[in-house]
């Protein structure tokens, strides 16, 4: 960045400036002359749109160029992405960036599924990124974001392995670490130590990166890769391909059921850290906590307790509130509750305040609730 950018950008960021062009402030303006210059606001062009599988649900790589505010990324963590579909308001939902770690203002890429199972409302956001979307698009995004980082670098080796568990869609994040350590100059050889990489997928045609993937196996570079079809994973299955996975630093993200049964394999091991790709949601709570009416004052409607989220029920309703991951990441759902318990999903903790705020997609409710939509 040369002396100039850096005082030009410094200015268009100040708030004397902002001050000047309230209430839409400076990025309103920019975007009018050029989508790619921001002032604070990230934004992208898509750059290039390439099919990594076929099917029902089909999944691509979309590389992006981001504005200069871009501050980079590491490897593991996620980016929101906002699009504004036929003119509709702008929907928001959170992808791993599956590319190696970038600087500031640099190329990186996120890989994306389209799920056309998904609900009305749902998954609106992959399905146009994967089957509409064209090179030359803006897209709005968030910093990058998470803490499902890596900590091993080929600067800072440690002397222990290294194991990768990642399962469907949950490659992406994995993949991003991989593709670092490769970048980079990991060599697992030097020092005797392995990274395990070891991914679990419906069939070798819902595979993705799977050229990329075999042309790791076949190198000699210190990474294994092992490729599960059709299989669950079990502790048993691990244990025979890495005996103390439980002292070995590990990094595991994919869909619940399979989260659920590695954290269980883990208990309570410290070496573990884990990436949800997707909530566990729309199952009833236990017990007697399903009971009671939800109710959504403004839209003054009202339905018994399923013990879905919130936000499944309001849509249950015929309500389209505000969301984004829904996986309670990116707060864009947040909403005044009323009255009534709440149960987050993630924590399993229970709030029973009147008038504080929640994320409804990752809130059921205990009992009768009242939520401020």
């Amino acid at each position: 960045m040369t002396l100039t950018q850096s005082l030009a950008e410094r200015v268009l960021a100040s708030r004397a400036l902002a001050a000047l062009t309230s209430p839409h402030g400076v990025d309103r303006y920019l975007e009018q002359i050029n989508p790619m210059w921001a002032a604070t606001e990230v934004r992208a062009r898509i750059v290039d749109i390439v099919r990594e599988t076929d099917g029902e649900n089909p999944v691509a790589t979309i590389t992006l160029q981001p504005t200069s505010t871009w501050r980079g990324h590491r490897a593991g963590q996620y980016v929101q992405v906002g699009v504004e579909i036929n003119g509709n308001r702008r929907t928001t939902r959170c992808f791993s960036i599956s590319s190696a770690e970038s600087d500031p203002g640099e190329q990186f890429s996120v890989t994306v599924r389209a799920h056309e199972e998904a609900k009305p409302g749902q998954q609106r956001v992959s399905r146009f990124l994967v089957r509409e979307a064209r090179p030359g698009q803006i897209l709005h995004l968030s910093q990058a974001e998470g803490q499902f980082t890596l900590t091993e670098s080929p600067a800072t080796p440690t002397n222990n392995e290294l194991l990768m568990i990642s399962g469907g869609s949950g490659i992406t994040p994995v993949m991003a670490q991989v593709r670092t350590l490769l970048r980079d100059g990991y060599d697992g050889r030097a020092n005797r130590k392995r990274v395990h990489f070891l991914h679990y997928a419906r069939s070798t045609e819902d595979q993705i990166f799977a050229e990329e993937l075999q042309r790791i196996a076949w190198q000699d570079n210190g990474i294994d890769v092992h490729l599960r079809y059709g299989e669950h994973f079990s502790a048993e299955s691990l244990a025979r391909l890495v005996p103390d996975f439980r002292r070995t630093d590990t990094w595991a993200c994919g869909p619940a059921p399979m989260m659920e049964l590695v954290t269980a394999a883990y208990g309570d091991s410290p070496r573990l850290r884990t990436e949800f790709f997707k909530l566990s949601t729309g199952t009833p709570v236990d017990g007697d906590s399903a009971e009671g009416d939800v109710s959504f004052s403004r839209a003054g409607k009202t339905a018994t307790n399923s013990g879905a989220s919130l936000l499944e029920q309001a849509e249950a309703l015929g309500l389209t509130p505000e969301y984004g991951c829904r996986m309670g990441i990116c707060f864009s759902c947040v909403s005044r509750k009323e009255e009534g318990t709440v149960r987050n999903v993630l924590t399993g903790e229970e709030s029973s305040l009147p008038g504080e705020d929640i994320r409804i997609c990752v809130s059921t409710p205990v009992g009768s609730c009242s939520v401020d939509l």
